[in-house]
């Protein structure tokens, strides 16, 4: 085994980029050897230069659900983590916390799994969706720690049998970096702007953002409404270019595609908007309340966690538009200085709950654990 490897898998390099910057950040600090098992993006090359890591190209499909394709990820995992023998592997989203977990329990590696969200196996039910499940517990039996961003998703896995005494841990999602999103104040000419910051799925509830911008923009006009974020995902619930491209077509909504640094979007905006069906703990959320934005989310797991309901923001029904576009009017009527006074509220809970240094330290200190159970048993041997 070696001692100085860390191995870090995700289902794409655009979330280790994002979401895990402090800690990749700390472990090469500390002088380990970082190597990430990810499918290639456009994220890759900045994630092997900026944070000097070895990239070894997964072949995962977000959208597959065919046991031939499985199968040969699951595998190929095994044969990359044998080959490295790593002191320790942490695990991120749903097909790297099962497959990944799967191997590394078969090799006797010590690992952990982090649920950033329950994903489309819990928001669907089907056989296929029950198996998910079913195996998802078996990963997480032999983990070392189960990081969870919301108490929701603790309690689906306990109550599911997917823990199984397992060691967990809460964390505050990815954490915000609140010295990089530094409180900017809201803008004081231009039109009043909404901006959603997501991967352009369904489930993120793009298309009620659009439904309820049609509705807001009708008694409303010169309300500008962005979106930001990645197409092209692989997900089943990912928007087609034809979908998006007839939204554009009508002039309500712009487009902007997917932006390395969401800053001068937050910047430039008033309101972020997340009407997601599910989440682990929205890093969007984060960000915009470390710069002072107020967020309207929709009142699920992850969300409800996020936005503290009529003090950082203000929670909505999910899947419905008229609740939506109904806070969105609501925004629009409040004075410059009461909505600044969100922000302000949101930005200290940034800097109190939800700093980036909290996620770093709880998996050093797993880590730390792993290390030292490591020695003490060749010690033993």
């Amino acid at each position: 085994m070696n001692d100085k490897t860390i191995v870090l898998v995700s289902n794409t390099s655009w979330s280790l980029y994002n979401f895990c910057r402090g800690f990749l950040g700390a472990l090469k600090q500390r002088g380990f050897r970082v190597v990430c098992l990810v499918p290639h993006d456009d994220h890759s090359q900045r994630l092997r230069e900026e944070f000097d890591v070895i990239l070894r190209t997964m072949p995962m499909d977000g959208k597959s659900t065919a046991p031939t394709r499985e199968g040969k990820c699951l595998f190929w995992l095994y044969g990359q983590l044998r080959g490295l023998r790593p002191a320790f592997v942490f695990n991120f989203t749903v097909k790297a916390n099962i497959y990944a977990g799967l191997a590394c329990r078969a090799l006797r590696i010590p690992y952990a799994n982090t649920v950033t969200g329950l994903g489309t196996a819990f928001l669907h039910d089907s056989h296929l969706f029950r198996q998910v499940r079913r195996l998802y517990g078996v990963a997480n039996a032999g983990a070392k720690r189960v990081f969870f961003l919301n108490p929701d998703d603790r309690e689906v896995f306990a109550r599911q049998g997917m823990l199984q005494k397992v060691a967990w841990d809460m964390l505050p999602g990815a954490g915000v970096d609140v010295t990089r999103f530094a409180f900017t104040p809201l803008p004081q000419e231009g039109p009043f702007t909404f901006v959603l910051i997501a991967r352009l799925l369904g489930d993120k509830g793009v298309r009620e953002y659009v439904a309820a911008a049609e509705q807001v923009v009708s008694d409303n006009p010169g309300t500008r409404f962005l979106i930001v974020g990645p197409k092209g995902v692989s997900n089943r619930t990912a928007i087609e270019d034809d979908e998006l491209d007839a939204w554009q077509a009508r002039g309500v909504v712009e487009y902007v595609g997917a932006q390395d640094d969401v800053r001068p979007w937050l910047a430039q905006s008033h309101v972020l908007v997340l009407p997601s069906y599910r989440e682990g703990l929205p890093t969007t959320v984060l960000e915009a309340g470390a710069m002072g934005r107020p967020t309207i989310a929709t009142d699920v797991p992850g969300c409800r966690h996020a936005v503290a309901d009529g003090e950082t923001g203000w929670l909505c029904r999910v899947k419905d538009v008229e609740s939506l576009a109904a806070r969105m009017r609501a925004c629009l009527v409040m004075t410059p200085w009461a909505l600044s006074r969100v922000g302000v509220a949101a930005r200290r809970r940034a800097e109190r709950e939800f700093s980036q240094d909290i996620v770093v330290a709880g998996y050093l200190a797993c880590l730390e654990a792993g290390l030292m159970n490591h020695q003490r048993v060749k010690m033993e041997a």
